[in-house]
């Protein structure tokens, strides 16, 4: 019976993935499995993972003929899973020795649907821990309490899908695979969809993920419309909110940060191809008027003048041909 499945996915990363691997034989256990998927990459990731199936323990290799994003690299590494906890690890990020026994130690005892925990953010040589902002630690809470309130950053905000163990029992549920093909913000309808319908869940201070930040190939750092993505993650994330039993209470979070994000990329949208800022600026205003009016006056009025202003200069904006997501 395997314990543990650690689902990675891996692109481009032959600099980063003999660490990546390096740190997953130093979590190696008898009942652990590593599903190193391989995202049809086109540099030297796929001989170093055909070399890792062969030497690390546990290791289950799969390589996509086509490129397929994260989203479904990882739905392909669940669709393998054969463990009773599942987890991830991106293939340029690297684990603490024996983090992954600590973290199935800590899931046992709690008992609960999933647990999230705090990462280790690294950028160049400098070393920040990134809190999971949710204050009551080691506490098994229904997962919905943790959405709210509107104007703070909570559990949803958190949204990565490695910082934390999983039980399979959500699999079963299909509450642990992703929307398919969404190339960024994959993990915000993902984490919203956990934190609605699974039933318990726990934060914890347990420190073990390494995320390296700003690596080139990143789609964080890349202005191509691959980037527009969160548009399309965002509208989900805002319809199945609609369709909850507690909507009236749980919109105006889902808006708040949906408009939060929009204005995010306005204000470095000097990153992006021009084609893709123009695209961006269209696709965004007709979201803003795709969403709950009301609600998106509340949210507004709630923010800071420059980031309220430039939202409405932009809701103004005529609709544009081809502007939608």
């Amino acid at each position: 019976m395997v314990k543990l499945s650690v689902i990675v996915p891996f692109y481009n990363v032959q600099q980063y993935a003999p660490d990546t691997l390096k740190s997953l034989r130093a979590n190696a256990h008898a009942d652990f499995e590593f599903i190193l998927v391989d995202d049809c990459s086109r540099d030297g990731t796929p001989d170093i993972l055909a070399r890792a199936e062969r030497e690390l323990p546990g290791a289950v290799y799969v390589r996509h003929e086509k490129n397929g994003g994260l989203a479904t690299a990882r739905n392909t590494g669940i669709d393998r899973a054969r463990g009773e906890y599942l987890t991830f690890l991106d293939g340029d990020d690297w684990l603490a020795p024996g983090y992954f026994p600590q973290l199935v130690d800590t899931i046992e005892e709690l008992g609960c649907d999933f647990v999230r925990t705090d990462h280790v953010q690294c950028t160049a040589r400098a070393r920040t821990i990134q809190r999971m902002p949710h204050g009551r630690r080691g506490v098994v809470m229904n997962p919905r309490e943790a959405i709210l309130p509107a104007d703070r950053s909570t559990s949803v905000d958190y949204a990565y899908a490695w910082a934390g163990i999983y039980h399979r029992r959500l699999v079963d549920r299909g509450l642990l695979h992703f929307t398919d093909g969404l190339r960024t913000a994959e993990d915000r309808p993902w984490i919203w969809k956990l934190h609605r319908e699974a039933e318990s869940f726990a934060a914890v201070s347990l420190l073990g993920v390494f995320y390296r930040r700003g690596v080139a190939s990143s789609l964080t750092q890349i202005g191509d419309v691959r980037q527009l993505d969160f548009i399309r993650a965002f509208d989900q994330v805002i319809e199945e909110t609609a369709q909850d039993r507690d909507a009236d209470t749980l919109l105006p979070k889902a808006v708040r940060t949906y408009c939060a994000i929009i204005s995010h990329h306005l204000g470095s949208i000097e990153r992006f191809e021009p084609a893709v800022a123009r695209k961006l600026k269209s696709m965004s205003a007709v979201a803003l008027r795709r969403m709950p009016q009301d609600v998106v006056d509340e949210a507004l009025d709630s923010m800071d003048i420059q980031r309220a202003t430039r939202l409405r200069r932009l809701r103004r904006r005529p609709a544009a041909a081809g502007a939608a997501a």
